[in-house]
C-alpha cells in the first residue's frame, strides 16, 4: 500500500498531508508550511479500535478516524518533495502499524486556495471501525485503555485541547470527554 502511495503521489510536487487529531500536536515530520484547512465530505470521529497505540489486543482503546459525512477543521502540512522520500516510512509505521486506514487524496479547503493532501480515512465497514458505543462503552475505555503511545483518555484530551487552541471547537468529543470525569 505504502509503494501504491507513492506512485500516486509521483515525486513532482510536495506532499500536502491533512492532520485532524494527533498529527496536528505531534506530528514527527519536517514540514515547511502549515495552514488551517477543511475537509469537505469527512468528519473526526473516535470510532476506531485501536490495538497497539492507545491500546491492547486484550484492552483495546479508541483513535480517531475521518468517516464519511459532514466536514472536518484540522491543519494540512507541506512537506517538500526532496524529504517526502525519507518521511513516508516513518509516518506509515507510526499511522499504519496494522493497516487499518485507507489513506486517499482528498482536497481540502484553505483561505489560500483549495489543496489536495494525503488524509487517512476509515471505512464503516472496516472490521476496526467501532459501529456505535454507548456512554457507558466510551467511560470504561477512557478508564482503562492505554498502548504503546498512551492511554485512549489522554489522546483524546491531548486532540481536543489542541484544536481548542487554534480555534477549532469540537463540541461532540468534549462531551465523549466528560464521560470520563472520575
Amino acid at each position: 500500500m505504502l509503494e501504491t502511495l507513492k506512485r500516486e503521489w509521483g515525486g513532482q510536487t510536495d506532499l500536502w498531508m491533512f492532520g485532524y487529531a494527533s498529527l496536528i500536536w505531534r506530528p514527527e515530520f519536517e514540514f515547511d508550511e502549515q495552514r488551517f484547512a477543511t475537509l469537505p465530505g469527512y468528519h473526526r470521529a473516535l470510532k476506531m479500535w485501536s490495538r497497539v497505540n492507545r491500546g491492547t489486543p486484550e484492552c483495546p482503546g479508541l483513535v480517531f478516524g475521518l468517516l464519511p459525512g459532514g466536514s472536518c477543521k484540522g491543519m494540512i502540512f507541506r512537506v517538500p518533495k526532496a524529504k517526502v522520500l525519507s518521511m513516508l516510512p516513518d509516518l506509515w509505521a507510526r499511522e499504519m502499524p496494522t493497516g487499518v486506514y485507507d489513506p486517499k487524496w482528498l482536497r481540502c479547503r484553505t483561505a489560500k486556495g483549495d489543496v489536495t493532501a494525503l488524509a487517512f480515512t476509515l471505512s464503516k465497514r472496516s472490521p476496526n471501525h467501532t459501529g456505535v458505543l454507548s456512554p457507558t462503552q466510551y467511560r470504561q475505555i477512557f478508564l482503562t485503555a492505554v498502548g504503546r503511545y498512551g492511554s485512549t483518555r489522554e489522546y483524546a484530551q491531548l486532540t481536543y485541547d489542541k484544536l481548542k487552541s487554534l480555534g477549532i471547537e469540537d463540541a461532540a468529543l468534549g462531551k465523549l470527554l466528560a464521560l470520563a470525569v472520575d
